[in-house]
């Protein structure tokens, strides 16, 4: 038998059964939680470790919230300690120079 167009017909086979490996998973998904945990005790190198995370989340191609949510809490806590520390300066130097600070 022959097709329309002259040429013999292939014999239909069942298409071959796909195997799929282990699935891809994000490289920054631990850095990400490190990061966020980061962000709560030591909000400097949550910035650091999170941005990482982020970046190489980034490259595969994911979206790694926690990284995100990690920089944005480690960035804000930052900003609050600074403010707190500049007042606790500022604070102790207004003291020391009313006079109310003794010394015996």
């Amino acid at each position: 038998m022959t097709t329309p167009y002259g040429s013999p017909q292939a014999p239909q086979s069942a298409p071959a059964p796909q195997y799929y490996g282990a699935p891809v998973e994000d490289p920054g998904k631990t850095l990400g939680i490190v990061g966020f945990v980061l962000a709560f005790v030591f909000a400097i190198a949550g910035i650091v470790v999170s941005a990482i995370a982020r970046k190489k989340s980034r490259e595969a191609g994911f979206d790694n919230q926690l990284a995100k949510w990690g920089l944005i809490l480690s960035i804000v806590f930052t900003v609050i300690g600074t403010i707190g520390w500049i007042l606790y300066i500022v604070l102790i130097v207004a003291v020391a120079s009313s006079g109310e600070l003794s010394s015996y």
